[in-house]
C-alpha cells in the first residue's frame, strides 16, 4: 500500500523567523538531529541563521568535560546541533554575566564562562536557569526561509520558562498543540506513518 505522506504535511503558520522565536519540525522529518525538534533561534539575518536544538539531551554531562564540576550533581548537556559539536554554548537567565547576548526577554546566550563557573561552584541554582549545549544548528542565507516555505518548520514564540524547563520529553508535541487544533492533530501522528 502506497501512502502519500504529503497529505499529512504541515502548512506554514506564516510567522516570520527572528531571534528568540522557535522552530518546530514537521511531524515526519526523519533526521536524528532535527526530527521532532524544537530549536531556539539565536540569530536570523540576511547572511544566515543560527539556533540551538533545545529538546535533545546528550548521554553525557557537563561534569564529564569540566573537571571542576566533577563532584557536583549531574549537569545535563544538550545537542545544540550538528555544527561545531566540540564547542560549548550556554543559554541562561543571568542578566549580570558580562558579554552575554540577549536572545529574548530574560534569556541570554554565553558570556563570561568564568562567571558562569563561579555561579555554579557557589552552589547556585542551575535547573531552569542555565542550559548547556554542544554544537549549534546553522543555515546559509536563504536556506531557512526555503525550508520554512517547504513546510519543514513552523515558527512560533515561547516563554523563557518553557524553553528552560527540564522536562523535554513532550516539548515538541506541546509546542505544536499550543498552535491550535490543526497542529495539535499533527502532534499525534507517528513519525513514520507507514509503520502505524
Amino acid at each position: 500500500m502506497n501512502i502519500n505522506s504529503d497529505i499529512f504535511k504541515i502548512q506554514s503558520n506564516n510567522v516570520l523567523p527572528s531571534r528568540g522565536k522557535i522552530l518546530i519540525s514537521e511531524p515526519f522529518l526523519r533526521d536524528a538531529t532535527f526530527g521532532r525538534s524544537v530549536i531556539l533561534l539565536i540569530d536570523h539575518t540576511n547572511e544566515g541563521s543560527m539556533g540551538l536544538v533545545i529538546n535533545k539531551q546528550l548521554p553525557l554531562f557537563l561534569n564529564d568535560i569540566i573537571m571542576e564540576f566533577k563532584y557536583l550533581d549531574e549537569i545535563p548537556l544538550y545537542k545544540g546541533g550538528p555544527i561545531a559539536t566540540d564547542t560549548l554554548f550556554y543559554l541562561h537567565t543571568l542578566s549580570d554575566i558580562p558579554g552575554a547576548i540577549p536572545i529574548s526577554k530574560e534569556l541570554y546566550l554565553n558570556g563570561d564562562f568564568d562567571e558562569i563557573k563561579k555561579y555554579i561552584l557557589q552552589g547556585n541554582k542551575i535547573s531552569e536557569c542555565i542550559r548547556f549545549f554542544l554544537g549549534y544548528s546553522g543555515w546559509d542565507s536563504e536556506q531557512l526561509s526555503n525550508e520554512i516555505r517547504e513546510n519543514t518548520w513552523l515558527v512560533s514564540e515561547e516563554e523563557k520558562s518553557y524553553l528552560m524547563k527540564n522536562d523535554i520529553k513532550d516539548m515538541w508535541r506541546k509546542a505544536l498543540e499550543k498552535l491550535g487544533s490543526k497542529y495539535e492533530t499533527w502532534s499525534r501522528f507517528p513519525q513514520v506513518p507507514t509503520l502505524n
